[in-house]
């Protein structure tokens, strides 16, 4: 591990949470930018991978200097801490969703936001809330991080002495997944929409990549990326990738051009178990940007160091961007879902979102204490 920060994942996890709350926006323009319509994976993608990496990164640090004991009691208390956020956040999101819907005429967000099992069995709904069983929409990527983090203490000592077994057992878990189409209870006899069992490879994946990543990497030149058969193949699967996104949203066109086996073998692209065809996707993306954009003067520009600030508190402003995206919606319904109205509710939610850093990086920053300078004695004459 190194110990030098690198400013790139900063910049990865804002611009993840900006598309997360974008999709989440219902018709909203700004949402046809971000990455799932240009490839088979989206920004949850990046998100989880990206807490592996996190995570790994600051707990593998406890783990070596303090011991596997320490830094699992430590990730047990921080799986705890999301716990409790989690439960306080549904409270919130379900009082502005039953707000919002008495305002909203055109249609029925209680509906739209999955919260009629609630008002149908109160009583059942809050214990399926505490068990993790019970998630409206928009709440599903939280409780899956709890579900890996709290996994973390099983996996962590195996990935920092023998990480290829690690990787080894995540994608044979996944494979199983994958066959036998395991998965985890939700209410009303439903499933886990982000399947932990599946998606727990790319936490392990993130987790690899921080154990190996090297801030300061030099950058590569083109020429010598083309010849460089592992980058040249999963610069083909992003570019074949987002092209067959890009038709997709013809159907005839994708029809035409697209032949029928491959239609059959990559759709529909699962999103629940991770699709073999998502989690390629992602993986070569993720090298290319790597060997792409190295770290370099372009993490200080003022925009990027901006973004970076939002994936710093990647916690709090994911929370921020779930509150606002039932907010935004309604926001556009009561202007009748005019372009202006909806550019100016997901800019203005992003102006939050950073708000909101800025104002929890002022906190941290006023928080830590001065050291005084030592004074000079003076000499004895």
């Amino acid at each position: 591990m190194t110990n030098d920060r690198d400013h790139r994942i900063d910049f990865y996890r804002g611009l993840a949470l900006i598309f997360i709350f974008w999709d989440h926006i219902p018709q909203n323009p700004l949402a046809s930018f971000t990455l799932r319509n240009f490839g088979f994976s989206d920004a949850a993608e990046v998100f989880v991978f990206l807490a592996g990496y996190a995570a790994v990164l600051a707990y593998g640090k406890i783990a070596l200097r303090d011991g596997y004991l320490v830094a699992s009691v430590r990730i047990l208390r921080r799986a705890w801490v999301l716990y409790v956020v989690h439960i306080f956040l549904l409270a919130v999101l379900m009082g502005i969703i039953f707000v919002a819907n008495n305002h909203v005429e055109t249609r029925d967000m209680i509906q739209e936001m999955n919260l009629s099992y609630f008002v149908a069995n109160p009583q059942q709904a809050m214990v399926d809330e505490l068990l993790l069983r019970f998630k409206p929409n928009l709440m599903d990527p939280l409780p899956l991080y709890i579900v890996l983090l709290a996994g973390l203490p099983i996996m962590l000592p195996l990935l920092i002495k023998r990480p290829g077994h690690a990787i080894a057992l995540s994608l044979a878990l996944y494979g199983l997944v994958q066959w036998q189409g395991w998965n985890i209870p939700a209410h009303d006899n439903g499933l886990w929409y982000f399947n932990p069992l599946a998606w727990q490879v790319l936490f392990v994946l993130g987790g690899a990549a921080a154990l190996h990543s090297r801030a300061s990497t030099p950058a590569a030149s083109v020429r010598s990326l083309g010849q460089q058969p592992l980058f040249v193949a999963s610069a083909g699967v992003v570019v074949i990738s987002a092209l067959l996104a890009i038709v997709a949203r013809w159907p005839e066109l994708q029809e035409a051009l697209v032949p029928s086996w491959m239609t059959e073998l990559l759709y529909p692209v699962d999103k629940t178990n991770l699709a073999l065809s998502r989690l390629v996707h992602f993986v070569a993306l993720a090298y290319c940007a790597a060997k792409l954009i190295p770290q370099g003067p372009w993490v200080q520009h003022w925009s990027v160091r901006k973004v970076g600030l939002m994936g710093r508190y990647s916690l709090e402003v994911f929370c921020l961007g779930v509150v606002l995206a039932p907010l935004a919606d309604m926001a556009n319904a009561l202007a009748d879902d005019s372009l202006v109205m909806q550019l100016a509710s997901a800019m203005a939610g992003v102006g939050l979102m950073l708000a909101l850093a800025e104002w929890l990086d002022l906190n941290k920053r006023l928080g830590r204490p001065t050291v005084a300078a030592a004074p000079v004695l003076p000499k004895r004459a």
